[in-house]
């Protein structure tokens, strides 16, 4: 009995110093704090019979997410064009959803609606617009 008594005596300080030495091991690093990107703005948009509009229609430079909704009776491909930027999406059906997500630069956009299709008349895009960068998002808390 009085060997495994010392076996646990003298296994305790060495595993007390392999901790030490562990915890040691990681003071004195310097991690660098690199500025996160901008928290992605949300915006909406419909699509209806005679035009597109999305809400707000301005926002900082930086990640956008476009959730649009299709309000007609006819599917239709949602496109995002301005400056070199050009992302697509669809074809969205009838009452349904779609996303565009992009990073931006200041310009100006518009999002399109148009079917496979051709039709007659086209549907009035919405515009929007794009300013100054946003600032990062490094003192934002609960963010993924």
């Amino acid at each position: 009995m009085s060997l495994i008594g010392k076996t646990r005596v003298g296994t305790a300080p060495l595993l007390i110093c392999v901790v030490m030495v562990t915890a040691a091991g990681g003071c004195g690093e310097d991690f660098a704090n690199e500025p996160r990107e901008p928290v992605a703005v949300e915006l909406t948009g419909v699509i209806q019979p005679d035009k597109v509009t999305v809400s707000p229609d301005q926002a900082g430079a930086g990640p956008v997410r476009i959730t649009i909704s299709n309000q007609t009776d006819r599917a239709y491909t949602v496109t995002l064009e301005g400056g070199s930027v050009r992302e697509r999406v669809g074809p969205v059906a009838p009452q349904d959803t779609a996303t565009i997500q992009k990073s931006l630069p200041p310009g100006t956009y518009q999002v399109r609606a148009g079917p496979d299709e051709a039709v007659k008349r086209e549907i009035t895009p919405a515009t929007l617009t794009i300013g100054p960068p946003r600032g990062e998002s490094n003192d934002r808390i609960l963010l993924p």
